[in-house]
């Protein structure tokens, strides 16, 4: 495999809102990413993936765009934007945007042009459909619950809405929606962003008339013209959002001879601890056996056929300390054990913000005080059917959004630091101890744990290209190794507050392993019957003879 720039890099994820307000309107803004450019210098990240900061009416925050060419108000403004990707390159960060194109905003122009007509030039823009009678064109459900179909009076037809109805489907099957799109892309491209994060990506081949919304037929094609359109003209990194893909879809996406993206965020261990069939509200604890084979499995059949995302946290997830992590007694350890399982595998590290000091969930009391559409949608919808407050409560505690949405807590003063107005949503009032400045100063916080993951795989190609493999271990351990030449990176970790025993596997030894990692401050000598501590994890460089 070709090296590339992004294999040795980390992601940070900005979700801008919820980042540093600079002018006390109580919503993050461009000028307040800016202001914490240091911040992310000193943690050693080389990318920012920054969430939508485009034009946009704010029915899912950002994700709904009526104009892509320009920035919305609470951010700031196109000259505040142009001064961080040059800001940020000067600092040795590459800046990636979303790119949204599986919908826009009802507000955008061309869905104002389309609903206007059926012989509208940008009617074809769009998936309009007659109805079944007084009934939509079919039964496919909006993932923000209810009817995917949303009918208009005007023309008599209904459009259809994955998401929220204020989010109509583009039709990609449309080539000049395809080439409006890629002019869009190259706008920003040239004005220095390093690559997309593109978001459901896998849906854009979708055939509503069948049914068919992920993996559509015409996916592949068009994300290969995407490439060959605008992609292969600059040196980028493209992750598409995939929900659906599983490993052999992967390499569909990801292998370099097939030239379309250069990675995926899979979604198979974000769904292990939901009951099967039934969403992520229906809850279920997490089976660690079952996480092992799914992160083995991306780890094995990617490996020399693609690349992997690596990824815990991200702006639609819980946050990992709070879901399979402690968020007590042991939230640093657990944070740390976390962080070191999932950064010495093979793949390209992504960091939620907030991730890197051990942000926890967030517990609101009443459905009012959350601001997520996704989050309000499921509570009215279940309510509707019967189910009482508290167990619906119970899931929204668990995973709702707006969990990753609080703002990042800068300091123990009032709102946190990250404003001096009044925040769009509440800071979690565990901003007195879980904080960026007391984590700063402490050499054995999380946020250290994290920089010096971050250099470990600039420093050693066997965690970046070294070949995996899952040990056998008691069911509450995760241990693996990484090889490369003559090189073993061996990582053991304790997912649980128990003391299960770790035997060396046999033909391992550590008389000259170099201690890369470690969340305890006595790391052990020896692994003949070592009984681990709760959550603990390390990590050793091992020489071996190479024949």
């Amino acid at each position: 495999m070709d090296k590339k720039w992004w294999h040795t890099s980390t992601v940070y994820q900005i979700y801008p809102r919820s980042f540093k307000d600079s002018n006390g309107d109580g919503i993050g803004d461009i000028k307040g990413i800016i202001e914490k450019l240091d911040y992310l210098v000193e943690l050693g990240i080389d990318i920012i993936w920054l969430s939508p900061v485009y034009q946009s009416p704010n029915d899912d925050n950002g994700y709904d765009i009526s104009d892509y060419y320009s920035i919305m108000d609470d951010f700031g403004t196109m000259k505040d934007m142009e001064n961080l990707i040059s800001i940020a390159n000067n600092k040795g960060i590459k800046i990636i945007m979303d790119l949204v194109i599986n919908h826009t905003s009802d507000e955008h122009p061309w869905f104002q042009e389309s609903k206007k007509s059926k012989h509208n030039r940008y009617r074809d823009y769009y998936i309009w459909r007659d109805g079944r009678g007084a009934e939509p064109p079919s039964d496919l459900r909006s993932v923000f619950s209810g009817p995917a179909w949303e009918y208009d009076e005007n023309t008599g037809q209904y459009y259809f809405h994955l998401f929220s109805r204020k989010h109509p489907d583009l039709n990609l099957h449309n080539p000049e929606v395809r080439q409006a799109l890629y002019e869009m892309m190259r706008f920003w491209l040239n004005k220095g962003i390093s690559g997309f994060r593109m978001d459901v990506i896998d849906l854009i081949g979708k055939e509503v008339d069948q049914g068919v919304l992920t993996d559509g037929p015409n996916l592949h094609p068009y994300l290969k013209e995407m490439y060959d359109e605008v992609l292969s003209h600059y040196d980028l990194l493209t992750v598409g959002e995939t929900p659906s893909a599983t490993t052999e879809t992967a390499k569909l996406y990801t292998h370099p001879d097939r030239k379309e993206l250069d990675m995926v965020f899979t979604f198979q261990h974000m769904s292990l601890d939901e009951q099967p069939g039934q969403g992520k509200w229906a809850l279920k604890p997490l089976d660690l056996d079952q996480l092992k084979t799914v992160l083995s499995k991306w780890q094995t059949e990617l490996h020399g056929a693609g690349w992997n995302s690596l990824y815990w946290n991200n702006h639609d997830q819980p946050r990992i300390v709070s879901r399979w992590g402690d968020d007590g007694d042991y939230r640093v350890k657990s944070a740390k054990m976390l962080a070191t399982l999932l950064h010495l595998m093979q793949g390209t590290p992504y960091i939620y913000q907030g991730e890197e000091i051990g942000m926890t969930n967030i517990s609101f009391d009443d459905i009012s005080d959350y601001k997520d559409i996704e989050t309000i949608n499921i509570y009215n919808e279940r309510k509707a059917n019967g189910d009482s407050h508290d167990d619906i409560m119970e899931s929204i505690l668990a995973k709702g959004r707006d969990n990753a949405r609080t703002p990042i807590q800068w300091n123990s003063m009032e709102h946190g630091g990250f404003t001096t107005g009044d925040p769009w949503i509440p800071v979690n009032e565990n901003k007195e101890t879980i904080n960026v400045e007391a984590a700063l100063k402490d050499q054995d916080s999380i946020f250290h744990h994290y920089k010096k993951l971050i250099q470990l795989r600039k420093e050693h190609d066997v965690i970046v290209y070294g070949k995996y493999e899952l040990l056998p271990t008691a069911e509450e351990i995760f241990a693996y190794t990484r090889k490369l030449d003559n090189e073993v990176v061996l990582f053991i970790g304790n997912f649980g507050m128990g003391n299960p025993k770790f035997q060396l596997p046999e033909g391992y030894s550590l008389s000259n392993a170099e201690l890369l990692i470690s969340n305890y401050d006595n790391a052990p000598s020896t692994l003949e019957e070592y009984e681990l501590r709760p959550y603990e994890a390390f990590a050793y460089l091992l020489k071996r003879e190479v024949n």
